[in-house]
């Protein structure tokens, strides 16, 4: 069944290069996707896709298209185009990071260091935490983490391996200490925003940007825990990034309808449920489970669970999800949501539930992982 679904998917991609024309996909509109250019948080998963269909099948057709991207990103990087935000791990580990890890390209090794510079920029040592939007200056924004910047932290520890030095790595396992202690609830849900004062880093308040309520659990949001708690656990070797991993888990297969992919919120009031799912925080999730299972050993008390919850989400992605079989569509994932609340795209593909998607397959089926780390 994997098999058969990197096949569909991949050769969606390979007619997407056409399709797209040096144009990178965001969300989708009705079949197609809304095509932009290289100025958005979402533009390196189109080229990671392109990486992990190109070292499935070694297509240079693939390779080509996938270098030219790294190309783009070299270009958005000298211009610094819309680079003032913590995303700058989901733009360049899957870009300049891939190809480097692909081909051992030493630009793209370079690149990827510009661009762990660049997000040391956030790096608001007083407040002890990485700015997650605007700058420096803003009133509004210069207290606040995000959950998401947890997938933004694999950039700096693979730089502090890089480069022997220690700043990335502080700084990244800081935020991710932070991370733990003030967006993981005692239940194992969790915040998507927390606020602190700059100044002294004292811890104001959680909230919401794209959740239901402030108190509620933003589903993509837990998946990014998830995944983001096991890969720092991957870096460090730190139990409690682990522990965190496996209870953000637990919650998210324990709170799954009955077709295991997520509703956008664990926290919906009853009537509300419906219409909306989120297939992309499910397939981050996989992709987080799938990490976090390397690390567990079989006789775990939760690893079996945790297998079936994994086989069961990715199951329920192929056969109810999917865009298999139907060569007119230009996204690999149906029912995405990216901004339900604000109205925004809450229906549609979404480029990172691709990514994801397409990673967890390859992983399942090749073992061939993401490019959060270097592979042994």
């Amino acid at each position: 069944m994997w098999k058969a679904a990197i096949e569909d998917a991949v050769q969606k991609v390979q007619r997407n290069i056409a399709r797209f024309d040096g144009r990178y996909p965001h969300v989708g509109e009705g079949k197609q996707y809304a095509l932009i250019g290289n100025d958005d948080w979402t533009n390196g998963f189109w080229s990671g896709m392109l990486w992990l269909s190109c070292e499935y099948t070694g297509d240079p057709q693939l390779r080509e298209a996938a270098r030219h991207t790294v190309e783009s990103f070299h270009r958005r990087m000298d211009e610094g185009t819309v680079l003032d935000h913590h995303d700058i791990g989901f733009l360049y580990s899957l870009s300049a990071k891939a190809q480097w890890i692909v081909e051992r390209d030493e630009e793209a090794r370079q690149l990827t260091l510009r661009a762990a510079d660049k997000l040391m920029e956030r790096w608001r040592e007083q407040g002890g935490y990485l700015q997650a939007w605007g700058r420096k200056d803003d009133a509004a924004e210069n207290g606040r983490i995000i959950i998401d910047c947890l997938l933004n932290l694999p950039l700096l520890y693979w730089a502090s391996e890089q480069t022997d030095n220690p700043l990335y790595r502080n700084a990244a396992e800081q935020q991710a200490r932070k991370s733990r202690r003030y967006l993981v609830r005692g239940d194992d849900s969790s915040y998507h925003t927390f606020f602190f004062n700059p100044e002294t880093g004292e811890p104001i308040g959680g909230a919401t940007h794209q959740g239901y309520t402030n108190g509620s659990t933003w589903a993509r949001g837990q998946a990014w825990g998830i995944y983001g708690f096991a890969l720092s656990y991957r870096y460090t070797g730190d139990p409690a990034f682990l522990e965190t991993a496996k209870r953000m888990a637990l919650y998210f297969v324990q709170h799954l309808p009955a077709d295991h992919v997520a509703y956008w919120d664990f926290a919906l009031p009853p009537g509300m449920e419906q219409p909306y799912r989120d297939s992309s925080a499910s397939a981050i999730a996989a992709a987080g489970l799938a990490e976090l299972l390397d690390h567990l050993k079989e006789e775990d008390p939760v690893y079996a669970y945790l297998q079936e919850g994994l086989n069961q989400s990715m199951t329920s992605l192929v056969h109810n999800y999917s865009t298999a079989g139907d060569d007119s569509a230009e996204g690999l994932l149906q029912h995405g949501s990216y901004h339900v609340r604000g109205g925004l795209a809450p229906d549609e593909y979404m480029i990172w539930g691709d990514y994801f998607y397409l990673e967890t397959l390859l992983r399942l089926e090749r073992g061939i992982g993401g490019y959060w780390y270097e592979r042994k």
